[in-house]
């Protein structure tokens, strides 16, 4: 059972009532905010949710999560209250073909809400992992139901070193952060989203034409990295990366030749000493 919210007074619970007067207004993104104490999967909650007809805009946030997932099927999880974990709903009009941007749109919310509030230099790796140097601060996972898409965030706030799950891992408190708040952090993440998704959708979802695709590539670690990259089938890709194309997905040249990745868990390589 969840202790009391306020048995630790480093890590205060969240406000819906506070969170809902500042971020849910008439014709905003945002149109309903919810705080749980404790669920499995906040995108599965988010899921159910778009299926029994819930609005674009509806937000779930967990203090835990027990069943918390990652790409590829990894687990999620943290101690109560350490981190921002929530789902947001979105109905998005741009072609399917774009929607492949949303992932990295809501990567790049992420990471510049990191960097203003927090004043940490986050970065992303490619899809939307976000790294402090290489080390993962947090994850985004977007899932499509019907014509739905439910994109969950992952990020580590106050988890000390002796907490984190992975040596490969990190949060803002280990990374000496300016502010390690949830409260602030969580609406500067959901206005960046807001902003971001709206350029987004009236430009009918082209990259270039909302300046999505600039600012994603101004904050990417794995662009023009060489990387190794772990594809469905068991089978590996070596090469760099050059870009992103229309559809979000990751060009990486190989042997004289350009692939174009969809999916695939990327590994930033190391480069030879000279």
């Amino acid at each position: 059972m969840l202790d009391s919210p306020f048995t630790d007074l480093d890590r205060p619970p969240l406000s819906e009532a506070a969170l809902t007067r500042a971020l849910v207004r008439p014709g905003g993104l945002w149109s309903d905010i919810t705080v749980v104490g404790r669920t499995g999967s906040t995108n599965a909650d988010l899921a159910q949710a778009a299926r029994d007809g819930a609005r674009q805009g509806a937000v779930i946030v967990a203090e835990a999560q027990f069943a918390g997932r990652g790409r590829l099927g990894r687990t999620w999880s943290a101690p109560p209250r350490s981190g921002l974990m929530f789902s947001v709903l979105l109905r998005p009009e741009p072609s399917p073909g774009r929607q492949g941007w949303l992932p990295l749109l809501v990567g790049l919310a992420a990471v510049s809400a990191v960097r203003k509030v927090a004043e940490v230099d986050a970065r992303l790796k490619w899809p939307n992992d976000l790294l402090v140097g290489e080390r993962k601060l947090a994850g985004v996972l977007a899932e499509r139901i019907d014509s739905a898409v439910i994109v969950g965030v992952g990020l580590n706030v106050s988890v000390r070193a002796d907490e984190l799950p992975v040596g490969t891992a990190t949060s803002l408190a280990v990374e000496n952060a300016s502010c390690v708040d949830r409260d602030p952090l969580l609406r500067a993440v959901l206005r960046e989203i807001e902003t971001h998704y709206r350029e987004w959708s009236q430009a009918d979802g082209d990259a270039d034409a909302c300046g999505l695709r600039a600012a994603y590539l101004g904050v990417s670690a794995t662009i023009g990295r060489e990387v190794r990259v772990e594809l469905p089938g068991e089978r590996v890709l070596t090469g760099r990366a050059t870009g992103i194309d229309d559809s979000g997905h990751l060009l990486v040249e190989s042997k004289g030749r350009s692939h174009t990745l969809s999916a695939g868990d990327v590994v930033h390589v190391r480069p030879h000493a000279s």
